[in-house]
């Protein structure tokens, strides 16, 4: 199904045309509001007028999250207080957090993009849809669960915490989608059995995964142990949340809403645009936000474009899944480390569990790499010839894919922390030293 036939499938001429209109009129707006972007384009020499294609964007500066930290809480606004009806904040590990206000135009686009990602994945009227995201500053909760509304399904806010409760409340409401983190949905999962509930108990049969990057490998986990189809959406809240870009049946990428959304990708060590197909970091304008739109922000999210139409019938550029970020990037002895990589290797590999953990050290000065996995129950022994047998397994494997020796630590089933909310594979020591 197609939401919104005339936008989702309107000719690359026509949408590039409709985004050189907006992304001028984007320019005029935040040059007059918007102190931060107007005293950025004036040290450029750049007058709205010079912008009037989408070709034009190239003259515009970056955004970056240190801007918008550098101007908490409300200085990238281009409304006035008057005009904002919600604010989002991302919780960040350092520094203030990202504050995003949007006015009621913004957050009427925000749940249109998000049904056209519902709509891609078969649900409708009839669906009864549990949103497992975290509700209140995060994006996730509200922006699914005002999608589902406006499609016409039936949502239950689930949110995170209580997983017993969650699952009671996916049998006996005969919950039929589930929107939440691949991670939590694994341990959903997980906790069917200690709960004495089997995959046949629910009637589950669509899945809207994101907030983290996760692998193929675990989409057929997920979709194994759950009995769904699972889809992949997208979404930051610096953007609009969830939405911004969404698979459809061909799970061949995700369909970006390139008429609100401007994608593009760039070399993130010189900035340099890069082609189609050539993976890079991901930057996104705002095309037809008002409360704060951005221009050029730089996600930090490392992906690539694929320009050909989809077989599905939609004609908007699709991004590939994200590999990992620039930012979160793991060095180890001069090789880039992305915990996705690991995660690739594991699923891989039917004798462990989609359960990990790398932690990173130093030992005087040469970085060290342990790789903790957890082992499935039937296959966890104390022999130790089957133990090393499976640990040597592992580790060569993982060190042809990453290209540097890491020690692989086998460990019990349920033994490494399961999260809720985004899972946390990453401990560097490095950083406390």
């Amino acid at each position: 199904m197609i939401w919104n036939k005339s936008k989702e499938c309107m000719s690359r001429e026509e949408m590039r045309e409709l985004q050189g209109k907006r992304l001028h009129k984007l320019v005029d707006l935040v040059y007059h509001n918007t102190p931060f972007y107007r005293n950025k384009l004036q040290e450029l020499d750049i007058t709205p007028d010079d912008i009037q294609t989408i070709d034009d964007i190239v003259k515009l500066p970056f955004t970056t999250k240190q801007d918008l930290r550098d101007n908490y809480p409300y200085g990238l606004q281009a409304a006035s207080l008057q005009e904002i009806v919600r604010v989002h904040a991302s919780s960040g590990t350092t520094g203030n957090p990202t504050v995003v206000g949007y006015t009621r135009r913004d957050l009427d686009i925000w749940k249109e993009a998000t049904a056209r990602c519902l709509a891609a994945y078969g649900v409708t009227r009839d669906d009864v849809f549990s949103v497992g995201y975290g509700y209140g500053l995060f994006t996730g909760g509200l922006g699914l669960h005002y999608g589902v509304e406006h499609l016409g399904a039936t949502v239950i806010p689930t949110s995170t915490g209580n997983t017993e409760k969650h699952l009671h409340l996916l049998r006996d409401l005969k919950v039929t989608g589930l929107a939440c983190t691949p991670s939590y949905a694994l341990y959903l999962a997980e906790a069917m059995d200690k709960y004495g509930m089997t995959k046949a108990d629910l009637h589950l049969r669509v899945g809207a995964f994101g907030a983290e990057p996760w692998t193929e490998n675990m989409r057929k986990e997920i979709e194994s142990k759950l009995g769904l189809q699972a889809y992949n959406i997208y979404g930051l809240s610096e953007i609009s949340g969830p939405g911004v870009s969404y698979e459809c049946e061909c799970k061949c990428g995700s369909h970006i809403c390139e008429d609100h959304f401007y994608p593009e990708i760039i070399n993130p060590d010189t900035g340099e645009v890069l082609p189609y197909g050539e993976t890079g970091e991901l930057v996104f304008t705002t095309l037809t936000k008002t409360g704060m739109p951005l221009l050029r922000y730089r996600t930090k999210d490392l992906t690539s474009l694929i320009a050909e139409p989809c077989d599905c019938g939609r004609t908007s550029v699709r991004m590939t899944r994200i590999i990992g970020r620039s930012d979160d990037m793991l060095i180890i002895r001069g090789i880039n480390v992305f915990p996705s990589q690991v995660e690739s290797v594991i699923l891989e590999m039917k004798e462990f569990e989609p359960q990990y953990m790398l932690v990173v050290d130093r030992q005087g000065t040469l970085d060290t790499l342990e790789i903790q996995v957890e082992l499935r129950k039937e296959l966890y022994s104390d022999e130790m010839g089957i133990l090393l047998g499976l640990k040597k397994k592992l580790a060569d494997r993982l060190k042809s894919v990453l290209s540097i020796s890491a020690n692989v630590k086998l460990m019990e089933p349920n033994s490494i922390p399961r999260s809720e909310g985004k899972g946390k594979h990453v401990i560097d020591n490095r950083k406390l030293k």
